[in-house]
């Protein structure tokens, strides 16, 4: 490929062999369709089955693919991470690799990319999912996220988005932190649009996620309103948050003493030690998140093993 890409399309893979031809195809239709030039960047996040060779088989027929292959499963943020290390476009569209994201909406959203705007996120109309395990779980976080951050995107898990390259400029997302995504960046709500898109059914391969994502992600949110605002680094915030959760397990420990040594008034001493023991978990959960985004900015989030 002589010309330098003004866009780069960057798709996360993981056991995905069925996947990645097909959706190839779809993507090459597209970015040709749009009439610049174009790389698309598959990030091979430690598959153990056939998807590294189906790409390698790709590229050798078409320069326009470029391959990020990851040393090891670092999790669908830190292959992000990866792809948006790799990008040379202006430009830069997510979608997962997983087919049910539709690449005939990438036009609609790079319409949305004004000067005024600096991300576009998709927005899945009607989703293809189980409502009561999937769907009304992902709401419920995504209203949380919205009044947490004041970022206008109600579908934060919707995979299809696109960037203005310097928005992504150094991005170590830690494991999760993609569904946070544009806040986590820090983009300015302002700067930040949304379009409804199509959601397809998976026609191969399985789910990487369950019931249990939507725990983890009420658990990190609590974290957020600080990333998003400031994103913390540095040696002396570490120090500071290992202070705190000392005293929050003195706090606990006294609270429990304290529940167990008042018979007379047992009741109420096992309100407050409830109370106190929500309050340091919660305290907790901040913290680790705060130290998990401190280590991922200071040692990096991904190892790559070679880009082909």
């Amino acid at each position: 490929m002589s010309e330098a890409p003004a866009l780069s399309i960057v798709v996360p893979v993981c056991d995905e062999r069925d996947n990645v031809a097909p959706l190839f195809a779809e993507l090459t239709r597209v970015a040709t369709g749009l009439g610049r030039p174009y790389e698309i960047i598959f990030v091979n996040d430690g598959s153990r089955d056939a998807t590294l060779a189906r790409l390698e088989a790709l590229r050798a027929t078409d320069e326009h693919l470029r391959i990020v292959d990851l040393d090891g499963n670092f999790g669908e943020a830190a292959a992000l991470s990866a792809g948006f290390a790799h990008t040379r476009g202006e430009i830069v569209v997510t979608l997962d690799g997983d087919g049910q994201n539709d690449p005939a909406d990438i036009p609609r959203l790079l319409a949305r990319l004004a000067p005024d705007v600096d991300v576009v996120s998709g927005r899945r109309r009607e989703r293809k999912e189980a409502f009561l395990t999937r769907v009304l779980p992902s709401r419920i976080a995504n209203w949380l996220i919205v009044r947490a951050t004041g970022v206008p995107v109600y579908d934060c898990g919707c995979g299809l988005k696109v960037y203005r390259r310097e928005v992504l400029a150094g991005a170590q997302l830690p494991r999760g932190m993609n569904r946070f995504l544009p806040a986590i960046l820090g983009v300015r709500p302002s700067r930040v649009d949304e379009v409804i898109v199509n959601d397809r059914q998976r026609t191969a391969g399985q789910s990487h996620y369950g019931l249990s994502r939507t725990f983890v992600v009420l658990r990190d949110l609590l974290a957020l309103p600080i990333l998003a605002r400031r994103a913390p680094r540095g040696h002396a915030l570490e120090l500071t948050l290992s202070g705190a959760q000392a005293g929050l397990v003195a706090l606990v420990f006294a609270a429990i003493v304290g529940a167990l040594g008042w018979p007379g008034q047992r009741v109420s001493a096992l309100v407050v030690a409830l109370a106190v023991l929500a309050t340091a978990a919660t305290g907790f959960a901040i913290a680790h998140n705060i130290q998990r985004w401190v280590r991922a900015q200071r040692h990096g989030v991904f190892r790559v093993r070679r880009v082909v």
